[in-house]
């Protein structure tokens, strides 16, 4: 099964995945030498179904394998390509004394058939690509079970194959050696400083292919995880379901409630929704603009836009559908929510982030702001609002310097930071994540964002391709834009906001808030993916009546 959209959902951390094995074998029902006979003959059906020239003819393969049972599941995979008629070399890195068992019994098979080489002797054939005429190069040193950062030997072999073999064909066997599985992050020696990183980016392999099992990794998914894993197949090892039962697992997403993004034929405009989506000044209502016709779009049964008195005519000449009315402060705002057919709002795309901004924010949470001359805020009141909120852009700047309005977030809020907005909200988080990751499992994304939204008390959707969406119970997805679903094309001025606006219209339609996130983030990266290459902002929310379709609504 390879990695994409239709792929399985559920993504296990290491130890999620010893916890499965073990279960399964102390159950009887399988044993530790059958699973890894399994897994090494799935890397090599990968293989074949990934380079079928290959399965016709003998080629040349160098397999390395490491002191655990990932280097055992090498050895596997060394056995079934002779018997296949290959040529194949093995290096090994430790002491062959020191094997698990199960590994061990593997490499004593593999004896049988060929020799087995201490790792550091490969250095010595890496010259240059044409004299070592590899095929194939098996990657088995180390897998899921790293905990450190490569040794100074296994390194130095590495960092020359991977240099010789950038463009070959490198198959990593659970993930590339070096790289955490739980984080996608690589793991570095002590005393690493950032500048280094650039050269150490490079030691780890970028594979061809990745060969996992049972279920794909979280760091398949997150950081530099898909760029060194490149292409991913999980092939089954024959764990029967019942072993996977418990636990609380990371999903990959997709649009997770198409039956309710379907509308019924007695509906009518309130049945799905008022918007309100507030806008900032003359000349910086673009991208509320964009928000407002994505929350349409997506089905939101009306949207406004609330701006200045001063903007009105700016904005009404560039709309029909969406509405548009003048709301000068934070007193009018509070008005307009008095009709509680308002039910979603949108505030922070192109907003502003003076004093009369704050207390826009503030009247959206239900606090009312006394302005300081400063442009900051007093003490804060709770109000009535009752409306979802997307709160994005300008209005995370707010919140990261205004603690009483932080404080003030409640789970019916989304937030929608990028990195930099998310280093401003959370900065001891941000910086466990920009720190060098010395031993694993690395401090994640996953964490990052789990911990921002209990501390937030509601849903943080942290944008990015490995987007990873929380909400204050711990429940986690990410809505990964990789693989088959890579679309680099989102990388333009606005497509955040368009996001904010599906957000909002999907939380107007009655979405929860984070059943309204995921759904948000997965047709905007379909939308992205239906447009291709060349894709603008507004370009987006025209997307979304083909992707329906394609979901057959």
């Amino acid at each position: 099964m390879k990695i994409g959209a239709n792929a399985m959902t559920e993504l296990l951390t290491a130890a999620q995945m010893r916890a499965i094995e073990e279960a399964a074998i102390a159950s009887g029902e399988v044993t530790g030498l059958e699973l890894m006979e399994r897994a090494g003959r799935g890397v090599v059906e990968a293989i074949f179904e990934e380079w079928p020239e290959l399965a016709r003819a003998p080629h040349r393969a160098v397999v390395l394998c490491g002191p655990g049972n990932n280097g055992g599941d090498g050895f596997v995979v060394a056995r079934h390509l002779k018997e296949w008629g290959w040529e194949v070399e093995v290096f090994l890195y430790g002491d062959p004394e020191k094997l698990p068992p199960d590994a061990r019994v593997n490499y004593e098979r593999w004896l049988a058939l060929g020799e087995v080489a201490a790792l550091a002797t490969l250095a010595e054939q890496v010259d240059c690509r044409h004299t070592v005429g590899y095929d194939v190069i098996v990657d088995a040193l180390f897998g899921t079970g790293l905990r450190r950062s490569l040794p100074d030997e296994a390194a130095g072999v590495l960092c020359d194959v991977f240099r010789t073999y950038l463009d070959g064909r490198m198959v990593s066997v659970d993930v590339p050696s070096g790289l955490c599985a739980d984080s996608g992050r690589p793991l570095v020696p002590s005393g690493y400083r950032k500048g280094d990183w650039p050269a150490l980016d490079g030691l780890i392999g970028e594979a061809s292919l990745t060969v996992t099992f049972h279920r794909a990794k979280l760091g398949h998914m997150l950081d530099v995880g898909p760029r060194h894993s490149k292409r991913v197949v999980v092939k089954g090892i024959g764990i029967p379901e019942k072993f996977c039962r418990s636990g609380k697992f990371i999903s990959v997403r997709r649009a997770t409630a198409v039956i309710g993004l379907g509308k019924r034929l007695e509906a009518f405009k309130y049945t799905h929704g008022h918007a309100l989506i507030l806008s900032g000044g003359g000349g910086k209502g673009g991208a509320a603009r964009l928000a407002a016709q994505g929350c349409l779009r997506i089905g939101a049964g009306l949207v406004t836009l609330g701006c200045p008195p001063e903007a009105l005519a700016e904005n009404a000449a560039r709309l029909d559908a969406v509405m548009v009315r003048p709301l000068a402060d934070a007193d009018a705002l509070a008005r307009v929510l008095e009709d509680r057919r308002i039910n979603a709002l949108c505030l922070g795309p192109g907003l502003g982030t003076g004093a009369r901004e704050v207390a826009l924010v503030a009247a959206a949470l239900g606090c009312r702001a006394e302005a300081r001359p400063t442009g900051g805020t007093g003490r804060h009141g709770v109000g009535r609002a009752s409306a979802r909120l997307v709160l994005d852009a300008d209005a995370l700047t707010i919140l990261a310097r205004e603690p009483d309005l932080f404080a003030a977030l409640s789970e019916r809020c989304v937030l929608t930071p990028h990195a930099g907005e998310f280093a401003r909200l959370f900065p001891d988080l941000a910086e466990k994540l920009e720190a060098p990751a010395i031993k694993g499992p690395a401090y994640s994304k996953v964490d990052a964002t789990r911990e921002a939204a209990k501390r937030a008390g509601c849903v943080v959707l942290y944008k990015g391709p490995d987007t990873v969406i929380a909400d204050p119970r711990g429940q986690c997805s990410i809505n990964s834009a990789h693989y088959d679903r890579s679309a680099p094309w989102l990388a333009t001025a606005g497509s955040g906001d368009v996001l904010a606006g599906f957000i909002a219209g999907l939380l107007a339609r009655g979405f929860a808030p984070m059943q309204a996130a995921e759904t948000a983030a997965w047709l905007h990266v379909d939308c992205a993916l239906k447009f291709g290459p060349g894709l603008i902002a507004e370009d987006l929310p025209e997307q979304l009546p083909a992707v329906f379709r394609d979901l057959g609504l």
